[in-house]
């Protein structure tokens, strides 16, 4: 249950050669206390509650419970969470042993393009596309629950 991954921008859009699948994703928050959030997410005909724990001090890692549920609770939750949601097309891309998982950001997010690489542990290693750039693994500004309050076009 313990959730480790690393975070990248997104340089080029050259990952969608290699993509295995694309995926719309909706998801919003029922709470984003700064000790856990819980998340209901919409993905393609699936739908799940996500409660994830505070991350670790240098953002690799924190807890993870995820359980599926009905598509039609899910959409009923979703008219809970305020101010709003978040919308994505999440990408697979194999890469040496792991799958990159990246998301391009839609509506109030569009132009910020998130890659997600899931790791055994803090210190494994992995290779790296070129397509990706700079690390932004515990920074609060990318969490897609601070990207509903402050979105990415308010950055500029």
């Amino acid at each position: 249950m313990q959730e480790i991954e690393r975070k990248f921008l997104v340089t080029s859009d050259k990952f969608k050669e290699q993509a295995s699948k694309k995926t719309l994703f909706i998801q919003a928050y029922l709470n984003t206390h700064p000790e856990r959030t819980i998340r209901i997410r919409i993905s393609g005909d699936n739908a799940f509650m996500t409660i994830k724990g505070k991350s670790s001090e240098n953002g690799l890692s924190r807890f993870e419970w995820e359980k599926k549920i009905p598509l039609g609770e899910a959409k009923e939750l979703l008219k809970l969470c305020e101010p709003g949601k978040i919308e994505k097309y999440r990408h697979l891309i194999p890469f040496g042993d792991h799958t990159y998982e990246v998301d391009e950001f839609l509506e109030n997010n569009n132009g910020l393009v998130i890659a997600e690489v899931e790791l055994q542990s803090e210190d494994e290693k992995f290779k790296k596309p070129d397509w990706l750039g700079k690390e932004v693994t515990g920074n609060l500004d990318y969490y897609n629950s601070s990207l509903i309050a402050k979105p990415f076009k308010n950055w500029k």
